[in-house]
């Protein structure tokens, strides 16, 4: 059976550029951190993909600090403690939006009680205004407030107000956070533009290996304690050996994600906006999330009334496509959707979501829209018998 792929926002398949790197890198010896020639070789491979993946996102070589993946970026980035530069600095409130990855909805290291959430509107967008309400109420006694918001949702693909978020946490001088995983590649990321204090960036979904990521700092004074401590590689924020292996995937990836973005992705919103539109022919009654806002360029999320998602996913999936019920980031859980919940719609159905990606073509969309004739067919079949 031919399997078609429409899972781009759980993970890309990993580019033949960023293989090659990554199998190059494997083939060299030592230890990044060696004076001798072996280790100044891995070196020069890590800090050459230290200045790809700033340069994907307007950032200075210097700030990125690389990781296993964004969970351990979210996590060392969302702490109380942070130091600017030698003298310690608290963080006393962490504000989440309430439609974040649970890498970071979670809250990071915070004890729980200083994690507040902030709500989104029916359009699926951070609520400014109680935003604005929340950091007005903050104890700065406690410390400053931090902000974390999304740059593009996982599951419905919106864009996030960031620019705007940001100016209200400058009014209250707080940090702003932005987990950017979603956005690279799909649409021009700059952390200056942006006004963010920090972004998350992971590796998996641009096309290089999993298990590599970064956190990226618009400075280098105002810095968060260390979560992993030990030899103090990266500067002594992320102690441990680096994957040169991994990076050189990364890099390769960060490279390819760059260039020709605004083609690449032109394409891919025709071959979404024509899913969508065959999507309605079949079902009048679909209900695609984030359709009036502005969304990255490959995702789609829907709802289809009398189909759970479970069997949904399930039904795709034994006619060879690959599709998902939300975010892939809870050990194939397949539950509802907190996007969803937060947005205000009703979960007990949740919903499907295509992520499409450089690979994609009309031929996916043609299977995949005849698997959903088919199973809108199946639909109706059922609402007869009953």
């Amino acid at each position: 059976m031919q399997r078609t792929y429409l899972d781009w926002n759980a993970t890309a398949p990993l580019l033949p550029a960023a293989r090659e790197a990554v199998v190059a890198a494997l083939d060299m010896v030592g230890n990044p951190s060696s004076v001798h020639g072996e280790g100044r070789a891995l070196r020069m491979l890590v800090e050459a993909a230290r200045r790809d993946v700033a340069a994907l996102v307007g950032a200075a070589p210097a700030h990125v600090i690389f990781t296993s993946g964004a969970t351990e970026a979210a996590n060392l980035v969302l702490t109380a403690d942070y130091r600017m530069g030698r003298t310690p600095l608290a963080v006393g409130h962490l504000y989440v939006s309430q439609i974040e990855h649970p890498a970071v909805r979670e809250g990071g290291r915070f004890a729980r009680e200083n994690v507040t959430a902030v709500p989104v509107t029916r359009a699926g967008l951070v609520d400014a205004g109680i935003l604005e309400t929340l950091l007005q109420g903050h104890d700065k006694a406690s410390g400053l407030p931090m902000v974390a918001v999304m740059l593009a949702n996982n599951e419905t693909g919106i864009v996030q107000p960031v620019k705007a978020v940001a100016e209200i946490v400058r009014r209250h001088g707080g940090l702003l956070v932005v987990d950017a995983v979603q956005a690279v590649g799909r649409m021009p990321v700059d952390i200056g533009a942006l006004d963010a204090d920090f972004l998350i960036l992971s590796s998996h979904k641009l096309g290089g290996p999993k298990g590599a990521g970064a956190l990226v700092s618009r400075g280098e004074v105002l810095m968060p304690a260390p979560l992993v401590r030990g030899g103090g590689q990266e500067k002594g924020h992320r102690s441990g050996t680096e994957n040169p292996a991994a990076l050189a995937g990364f890099a390769a990836a960060a490279r390819a994600a760059s260039a020709g973005m605004a083609e690449r992705n032109a394409r891919i919103a025709g071959l979404r906006d024509a899913l969508e539109a065959g999507m309605r022919a079949a079902a009048g009654d679909v209900l695609i999330h984030g359709a009036d806002v502005e969304r990255i360029a490959n995702t789609s999320f829907f709802s289809l009334p009398g189909l759970k998602s479970e069997t949904g996913q399930i039904a795709f999936d034994l006619e060879g496509i690959a599709l998902s019920a939300g975010s892939a980031c809870s050990s194939g859980k397949v539950g509802q959707s907190h996007v969803l919940a937060a947005m205000g719609f009703d979960t007990a159905l949740g919903g499907l979501r295509v992520s499409l990606g450089p690979g994609s073509g009309e031929g996916d969309v043609e299977r995949f829209l005849a698997t959903f004739a088919r199973v809108v067919s199946r639909r109706r079949m059922a609402e007869t018998a009953a």
